[in-house]
């Protein structure tokens, strides 16, 4: 299992993206679910996945083989809009059902993945996608500004209290470092490193990149505070009188 969280605001985006992978308790690796594409000045992208490993990787494989297509192929690097680089990625995603889709079911594995997909490319405003397993997908909107993968129920309430559009990006991250951490605390399919990425509005070029390890200083502090904080709230609240 996986958690992926991609958030569009006002003055930019952010991805984050654990990196556990596990196969049953005793097999558990790590490998970065996020994938980024970036052309300064002209166009940044980011790709996040879920799902089946082989399959995320053949995807980013296929949109990474772009680099080399024929000069009058649409690729990731010469698309004209972000819907026409989502719509690459669910080609690549159906590429990769019709190649190894059946094999794997016929097995009994899982051959499912998701794809959360944004960025901006010059000309157009930055815009946000997640794609399915089947290759179609959807895109945020005001009313969804942001988009989850995977293990994303206990993270979700945090988001849905906190995040608006306009929500300022410092405080925004810190909303999505607590849902991981929500996530972290209740599955142990979700784990670190976290794999962070801001990109500021019309920038075409990515702002920080940033990789959250065990220990690292903030969420540690981050994590302590609010895990406190909640124990010391629900404290506060008034017993049910009903049960006098």
């Amino acid at each position: 299992m996986t958690y992926c969280v991609a958030l569009r605001l006002d003055s930019g985006m952010i991805f984050a993206s654990d990196s556990r992978t596990n196969a049953g308790v005793d097999h558990i690796a790590t490998f970065c679910k996020m994938r980024v594409y970036e052309k300064a000045d002209d166009r940044v992208i980011v790709v996040l996945s879920s799902g089946n490993l082989a399959m995320t990787q053949g995807v980013t494989n296929i949109l990474d083989r772009h680099k080399f297509a024929d000069k009058d192929e649409r690729t990731i690097w010469n698309a004209d809009s972000m819907f026409d680089v989502a719509t690459l990625a669910g080609d690549a995603l159906r590429e990769m059902q019709r190649r190894d889709g059946a094999v794997l079911m016929q097995s009994g594995i899982d051959a499912s993945a998701n794809i959360i997909l944004g960025g901006q490319i010059k000309g157009e405003q930055e815009r946000l996608f997640h794609i399915y397993s089947q290759g179609n997908f959807i895109e945020a909107s005001d009313e969804t500004p942001y988009f989850q993968l995977g293990e994303a129920k206990y993270g979700k309430p945090i988001l849905d209290r906190v995040l608006t559009p306009g929500t300022p990006q410092k405080e925004a991250a810190k909303c999505v470092l607590i849902s991981f951490d929500s996530t972290i605390k209740s599955n142990i399919s979700v784990g670190l490193p976290i794999d962070m990425l801001w990109y500021p509005k019309d920038a075409l070029r990515v702002g920080v990149q940033q990789r959250i390890r065990e220990g690292d200083p903030y969420f540690s502090m981050l994590r302590q505070r609010w895990g406190g904080g909640l124990r010391r709230v629900f404290g506060e609240l008034p017993d049910p009188d009903w049960l006098e």
